[in-house]
């Protein structure tokens, strides 16, 4: 079993020392944002650890803006927008280095009947690792988040409509030395908090975009890989902020290379050995062809999952490292799906995530794409080993939200994974973002318009 970073009883003794004061219990939104509270440190130990807390259920049915919306239905105003419990998940306890005297938890969600919130995040990943299990398999991810880094704070950023913003790198830096050491203040105050946090962090590297950058952590067990990727998303905003600083982790925040987020995936069996390593093709096991074959075949299906916004498909351009077509091959970047490592330490490599990624639907939908294959004994097609970009028999990745969500509407295979109430849950989250676009009024529109149209 997992050990929790912070003990209950070393809370216990940091709070009667003094050292810290305040605990904040946090939710998994359907955007993959922490929402929550603040307790009083006393109070929490006192009455939050046995009971719990409560959040109105708006929380998991509204907009990117926290505006509440219609078509959902566990929340609207004709239910009242009653609460659910947040129910402490000790195990996820941690120090929270960036805000003096606190300390962190994830919630699970149930209804106050004590049933439990299908649509949460946590347990749409939770019930397909049950559907792995029932194989005897175990998943294990990794999550790569690019960011861009602007030397403007968020409030300027706002005032300035989020233009003409200053990156903090004026060329590309990728893999350089010489220009991450501009920002390595920054980078380094990331690392060593999140290591504080009871993150493992692994590297910093420069990327592409005019300041952009990645930092990545240890490869973990599923259900921890997302608890970490979503503390350390918002953790580095906080850290950046304090320091003046704004980072953003959109898909495609300009016209240069987006925000990936590449996941690395791969399963383990009853003894904690590699149940993708064998003899076939590319060193697979006959599980490992199947479960890359149910990630090819279910991948336009699930592309809700893995790009869930209008700005998500902005990202998938030839030649970008992006990918569009939905081929495999061995260390091949151009490929959505590249086998990488060696022995027991072989996964394949999602590349189709962008940094606005849920990370426990993208990797609910990881598992249920390898079910999937496993269940049905799918054969892998043949390896791509030149440009997948250049491939015209290839299937490609949805080319914007709409098609994304018309594919997940009617995938008999999205229905039967995830359930129906979960399905009808995420298609209005997309419709409703679709909305709110079809009646936007854009700088692109704007600027070819308000005079010479």
């Amino acid at each position: 079993m997992r050990r929790a970073p912070l003990t209950l009883e070393q809370l216990r003794v940091a709070v009667a020392e003094g050292e810290i004061d305040t605990v904040v219990l946090a939710l998994v939104d359907m955007q993959g944002r922490l929402q929550g509270k603040r307790f009083h440190a006393p109070y929490f130990l006192d009455e939050v650890v046995a009971h719990g807390s409560e959040g109105c259920n708006y929380l998991l049915a509204v907009d990117v803006d926290m505006d509440t919306v219609d078509g959902y239905a566990m929340s609207s105003w004709e239910r009242g927008y009653g609460d659910f419990a947040m129910v402490p998940d000790l195990d996820t306890l941690r120090r929270v280095p960036w805000q003096p005297g606190s300390a962190l938890l994830l919630a699970d969600l149930a209804w106050l009947d004590g049933s439990p919130v299908v649509a949460s995040p946590r347990q749409i990943l939770r019930r397909q690792l049950d559907r792995l299990a029932a194989h005897g398999l175990t998943a294990y991810a990794g999550t790569e988040l690019e960011f861009v880094l602007f030397r403007d704070s968020y409030e300027e950023a706002w005032r300035r409509g989020y233009r003409d913003l200053t990156p903090a790198n004026q060329y590309n830096v990728d893999y350089s030395l010489l220009g991450t050491a501009r920002v390595e203040p920054l980078l380094r105050r990331i690392r060593r908090d999140m290591a504080g946090a009871g993150l493992t962090p692994e590297s910093a590297k420069g990327e592409c975009n005019l300041g952009q950058h990645e930092i990545t952590f240890r490869y973990d067990e599923a259900v921890a890989c997302a608890d970490h990727h979503v503390i350390y998303k918002n953790g580095a905003k906080e850290i950046a902020a304090q320091e003046g600083m704004s980072i953003t982790f959109m898909a495609k925040p300009n016209a240069r290379e987006g925000n990936s987020c590449h996941i690395h995936f791969s399963l383990r069996d009853a003894d904690g050995r590699s149940a993708m390593l064998g003899d076939g093709p590319a060193h697979l096991s006959t599980t490992g062809q199947r479960v890359l074959a149910g990630l090819l075949a279910t991948m336009r299906e699930f592309s809700l999952l893995f790009a869930p916004n209008i700005n998500s498909y902005k990202r998938y351009q030839p030649g970008s490292f992006a990918p569009t077509a939905l081929r495999w091959g061995t260390d091949n970047r151009t490929c959505a799906l590249r086998l990488v490592g060696h022995g027991q330490g072989m996964r394949v490599e999602n590349r189709v995530p962008g940094a606005d990624v849920n990370p426990y639907l993208a990797i609910a939908a990881l598992v249920a794409g390898a079910v999937h294959g496993i269940e049905r004994e799918l054969e892998l097609g043949e390896e791509c080993t030149g440009n997948a970009y250049d491939d015209p028999a290839a299937e490609r990745v949805p080319g914007t939200l709409r098609d994304a969500l018309a594919l997940w509407e009617g995938s008999t295979v999205a229905a039967e994974a995830f359930g129906d109430e979960v399905a009808a849950h995420y298609a209005n989250q997309a419709r409703v973002e679709l909305t709110a676009y079809d009646a936007a009024v854009t700088d692109w529109e704007l600027h070819r318009g308000f005079e010479r149209l």
